[in-house]
């Protein structure tokens, strides 16, 4: 994988390269993931899901926490931060000859502003180049799905609390396989 970076010391098992990106002027950038970084992770995902998992009842403020606790991965997760403020995070990891997307949080000031499609287009940029599908699991009913489908994102699967969806890879910076399969006015499943 190519080499993210913390400083001057690159990391060669970074999963998404360190990047400075713009979302409507808002300059940003990836770095990788510290061990200190996991209880602000924690807080960020609590706070951003607590909406839908309330909806969904399955809030629980310990619970939320806990489980980004027990996945949390230095290797794989990039936190997004802009103006030296850790503002989200991404975690991409091999999984079942996939990359799959996890904890992808973004704090609610910085949503509905760009910046959730350029670090996604970011992701998206190295697996297309690693010709690798992205899979992930939504939460029925969460806004963030209409970012994944936007993103060439179709579901495969769903239960009462999550939608499954996935992206193969696109083709030398074109639309995702399935737009170019599906033509004028089709629509794929989960549309």
């Amino acid at each position: 994988m190519d080499a993210g970076l913390t400083g001057n010391r690159a990391r060669p098992d970074v999963a998404v390269p360190a990047r400075t990106g713009s979302a409507h002027g808002t300059g940003w950038n990836l770095r990788s993931a510290a061990a200190a970084d996991i209880e602000a992770v924690a807080e960020l995902r609590a706070t951003v899901m607590r909406a839908d998992l309330e909806r969904l009842g399955r809030y629980d403020e310990h619970r939320v926490r806990q489980r980004l606790r027990d996945s949390f991965s230095t290797r794989h997760t990039s936190i997004v931060m802009i103006d030296h403020e850790l503002v989200g995070c991404v975690t991409v990891r091999p999984s079942e000859g996939r990359q799959w997307l996890e904890h992808f949080y973004l704090a609610p000031h910085c949503q509905g502003r760009g910046l959730g499609s350029a670090v996604l287009r970011t992701v998206l940029e190295r697996t297309d180049a690693q010709g690798t599908t992205v899979a992930l699991n939504v939460l029925r009913g969460s806004g963030a799905r209409r970012l994944y489908e936007r993103h060439g994102f179709v579901v495969e699967a769903q239960d009462p609390i999550d939608v499954f969806m996935a992206r193969p890879p696109s083709r030398a910076g074109g639309p995702a396989r399935h737009e170019l399969d599906r033509g004028p006015g089709r629509r794929m499943p989960g549309e």
